[in-house]
């Protein structure tokens, strides 16, 4: 027991390091006044009253769960079905069916953004194929559109990869019972592989909305460097304006926000757990 205890010491190490100390600074600089070493800490609650008070910031936040939710919805919509068609399919084309899933998270998801900025523009691919069937260009590029594109085509592999594992795991007797009982597809779907998969349909969810909710890079490359959504304000907090401790006031209000949803996916993971 020992020796196991003294194996965790490293990562514990890491952890304390790498996640501990870094948020123990943001909340130490996130009730601060800017400028202000940590070591003459003066309390304050400014930068959060700052945030709420401010109408732009508070239109940021309501866009980037807006984008958020939209993006979840959309890798849902889209992901459900794939996953479905994976987790039935035979033999290779199992196989290779998760591969072209994975295959392109391969790739930095910065230059795989990059690769959405040649698609989208207005002398992109993507109009290219329109034009040769007659249709004018569309002006994609710098909208919500295109970031939502840009962030469903990014996070959609976690939902997919995670709805498949809690669609293969699931124990497919009960499909048959429910076919013997006189169910038929779209009921045994309804009623016993949909509720059966909410646990991966849950994890998928919160894999995407998270990412989704604070992410930054995304937005700048396809939406313009007018379009924020809150990680681009706190990314020019800590680097451009050089306001550390509003960027961690942000950045802690994000936090709370966060554990909230995923308090809330928790209970309803639980509950579809205990109905299914």
């Amino acid at each position: 027991m020992k020796q196991f205890r003294s194996m965790s010491y490293p990562y514990v190490v890491w952890i304390t390091v790498l996640i501990v100390v870094p948020m123990l600074l943001i909340v130490g600089y996130a009730f601060t006044v800017n400028g202000t070493d940590l070591l003459d800490f003066q309390f304050t609650l400014d930068n959060f009253q700052k945030f709420f008070q401010d109408t732009v910031f508070l239109e940021v936040l309501i866009r980037s769960l807006r984008v958020a939710l939209i993006t979840t919805v959309l890798c849902l919509l889209l992901g459900y079905p794939a996953a479905y068609i994976i987790a039935n399919a035979l033999g290779k084309n199992k196989f290779v069916l998760i591969m072209l899933v994975t295959l392109p998270t391969w790739i930095n998801m910065l230059v795989r953004t990059y690769a959405w900025v040649g698609i989208l523009q207005k002398d992109g691919l993507l109009n290219a194929v329109l034009g040769f069937f007659g249709i004018a260009p569309l002006e994609l590029m710098y909208t919500d559109t295109a970031v939502i594109i840009g962030m469903v085509y990014n996070f959609i592999p976690f939902m997919i990869l995670q709805i498949y594992t809690a669609l293969t795991k699931m124990d497919h007797a009960l499909i048959e019972a429910a076919a013997d009982l006189g169910a038929n597809r779209v009921m045994c779907f309804l009623k016993v592989t949909f509720p059966l998969s909410l646990p991966g349909v849950i994890s998928g969810i919160t894999l995407v909305f998270l990412p989704a909710v604070s992410s930054f890079f995304i937005p700048k490359l396809l939406g313009g460097g007018s379009y924020m959504l809150i990680g681009n304000v706190i990314e020019s907090q800590f680097l451009t304006v050089g306001n550390w401790s509003f960027g961690s006031a942000i950045s802690l209000i994000m936090a709370v926000i966060i554990m909230i949803s995923m308090y809330i996916t928790r209970r309803v993971d639980k509950n579809g757990g205990e109905n299914a």
